[in-house]
């Protein structure tokens, strides 16, 4: 399923990335991150539990290359394999 080069081509230009992290804090942001296959760039966002209400949370997000930005060495291995098993596990657009 999904893609399986290390940078992830979602076409038009775009990266396809993969959900590898997601968190909460206690003013009731959700960060996720979605990392490249190979787990060497990733982009963070932040959203309101009310925004995620209304925003999916999909498997695989395209984005643009220059809002990825350099993960750091310790965390690479989690994120390749993080988003190795959500890509074998869903289709891009699968809500997660």
């Amino acid at each position: 399923m999904g893609d399986t080069g290390t940078g992830g081509d979602g076409g038009d230009g775009q990266v396809r990335t993969w959900l590898v992290k997601r968190s909460y804090d206690s003013r009731n942001l959700i960060t996720l991150v979605y990392a490249t296959p190979d787990g060497e760039r990733a982009v963070t966002r932040e959203l309101s539990s009310a925004v995620l209400d209304r925003t999916p949370v999909t498997a695989a997000r395209d984005v643009d290359p220059d809002d990825l930005a350099t993960v750091a060495a310790d965390d690479r291995e989690r994120y390749r394999a993080e988003a190795e098993r959500v890509r074998e596990n869903n289709d891009p657009g699968d809500e997660i």
